[in-house]
């Protein structure tokens, strides 16, 4: 063979290899198809913790960013614990601030509160903030993940590893579809106080304005109010979402979703089985629980209301991370009780000198046209002869009736009722009456902290005289806590308090419910 045809066949070959390189080389920078991340999904009637349907729920897969809703968990435990509050200046890790997106932004070294981190991680799903409450409490990754690991293990999620507070792929870092809704449901029913943060379109996380990364769901799907969304490329699109209709809730999870279209759309799919299925019926039986463990939700200067512009007072509900309290029944006194007279009889002139301070404070020189002065108006004309000072000089108790009112409201008085201070005989029965159970309702509402009983209590009584229509029945209590004292109503049912909240609101008047 000649120089020619030696050199003729060198090119051929070189051509053919080049061709064979570009083709590959094309082939490789093309779109391509990956394998759908597994796909899982789990229903749960909320009330009873029934599973309504499953499907693959307990198949061990990439959690994506729900991991951050047990993150959040573990940080309202800690509020509640008093070990940090929602002021507390929380400085940024070098790990937290190296975390990929999405991101708050946040700096190595910096600081700020942790209620803009718990805000980002919640609403925006931001890595590094999430990462900047693990570092904080636990000071690695790795013993951050060991906490939370624990922490799933007694609220009876028995198949969740955690590595990291924000979700991103990690060895050993799995969860199921049906151990992210026992978590969603232990932080609606634990800490319903910070469960609306879910809920927020948007939010202000200190340096920034943050968009919900679920908020499509919530406004698309009617009774939505949470919870966490979560998209890795090995987890696929993930959702744990709440629903509640007339009454009935329903938490349920999808794993492995392929878009987010999609994966809302399979989500509307299983919580309309969710609820299709789910049988009537109210709250579930309140499980047994020590006496040393406190149920009365308290109430704190340190969360915002959405839209307040401002802080303004919340509730804390302490509970035992392995269960869901509820308030149990207070035991009835029946014609068979005994009775300590003395008691019922201290327990009588405490609540009349209650009255008489709050009747005092009310009529001290209302502002015209206010709700207190229309209330003690109201009350001194629907009753012939009686004045607020001789109703203050009485020796005798004050007793609370209501009588129809007359068409002369000038503030938002919602109800046709008006309140009447009447004097009325000392009577055993009639106290008892006043100091009586709960019925076995189990929600409440708190309006507020104050420095004194005293304070407190006539708080209480204020609201009462101006509120009777919805807390007319309801059980004044005040609870001493660490920082002041709290004013309750308790023994309503979960319509009453809504109502009762939405009425005060309407008013100015700071109110939350707690309860079942």
């Amino acid at each position: 063979m000649g120089n020619s045809a030696v050199c003729q066949l060198g090119q051929y070959v070189r051509h053919f290899i080049l061709l064979a390189v570009v083709s590959v080389a094309a082939a490789c920078s093309g779109p391509q198809e990956s394998k759908a991340a597994p796909y899982a999904a789990f229903v749960m009637d909320a009330r009873t913790g029934e599973t309504l349907y499953s499907e693959n729920a307990d198949t061990r897969l990439h959690p994506a960013s729900l991991t951050k809703m047990m993150t959040l968990y573990i940080t309202f435990s800690e509020i509640e614990a008093g070990n940090v509050s929602l002021d507390t200046m929380i400085t940024v890790s070098k790990s937290a601030a190296a975390q990929p997106p999405s991101r708050l932004g946040l700096k190595a070294g910096q600081k700020i509160q942790l209620r803009y981190l718990i805000r980002a991680a919640a609403v925006k799903s931001a890595n590094d903030a999430a990462s900047a409450i693990g570092d904080y409490f636990e000071g690695t990754p790795e013993k951050w993940g060991a906490r939370m690991t624990r922490t799933a293990k007694q609220l009876g999620m028995k198949n969740s590893t955690f590595k990291n507070a924000n979700g991103l792929t990690a060895k050993g870092h799995l969860s199921t579809a049906h151990d992210m809704t026992i978590m969603g449901r232990h932080l609606f029913y634990d800490y319903p106080q910070y469960y609306n943060i879910f809920s927020r379109r948007s939010a202000d996380a200190g340096i920034a304005k943050v968009a919900n990364t679920n908020r499509k769901f919530l406004d698309q799907y009617k009774g939505a109010d949470g919870i966490k969304t979560g998209y890795t490329n090995p987890a696929g699109f993930n959702l744990t979402a709440s629903a509640e209709r007339n009454g009935v809730r329903i938490i349920a999870t999808v794993f492995g979703g392929t878009s987010t279209p999609m994966r809302n759309s399979k989500m509307t799919e299983l919580l309309d089985l969710g609820f299709r299925k789910a049988k009537p019926g109210g709250a579930p039986q309140p499980p047994v629980i020590s006496a040393d463990q406190e149920l009365i939700a308290q109430a704190s200067t340190e969360m915002e209301v959405e839209g307040g512009g401002g802080p303004a007072k919340t509730l804390r509900l302490v509970t035992a991370v392995s269960s869901s309290p509820r308030p149990t029944a207070r035991p009835s006194l029946g014609d068979s009780a005994e009775v300590d007279l003395a008691a019922v009889e201290q327990a009588g002139s405490s609540m009349a000198d209650g009255i008489l301070g709050a009747l005092a404070e009310a009529t001290a020189e209302p502002a015209p046209d206010s709700l207190e002065a229309q209330a003690v108006e109201l009350a001194v004309a629907e009753t012939p002869g009686l004045s607020i000072k001789a109703a203050a000089a009485s020796p005798q108790p004050v007793q609370l009736v209501a009588a129809p009112a007359k068409p002369k409201h000038k503030a938002p008085i919602y109800d046709e009722v008006a309140v009447v201070a009447q004097a009325a005989q000392p009577a055993a029965e009639e106290v008892i009456t006043n100091i009586s159970t709960s019925g076995g309702k189990g929600y409440g509402i708190n309006i507020g902290r104050f420095n004194s009983y005293g304070e407190a209590d006539r708080v209480l009584m204020k609201t009462l005289l101006s509120e009777n229509a919805t807390l007319g029945d309801a059980l004044r209590k005040v609870v001493q806590k660490s920082g002041g004292y709290d004013a309750n109503f308790l023994g309503l049912s979960q319509r009453e308090a809504d109502l009762a909240c939405r009425r005060l609101q309407a008013r100015g008047v700071t109110c939350f419910t707690m309860g079942s």
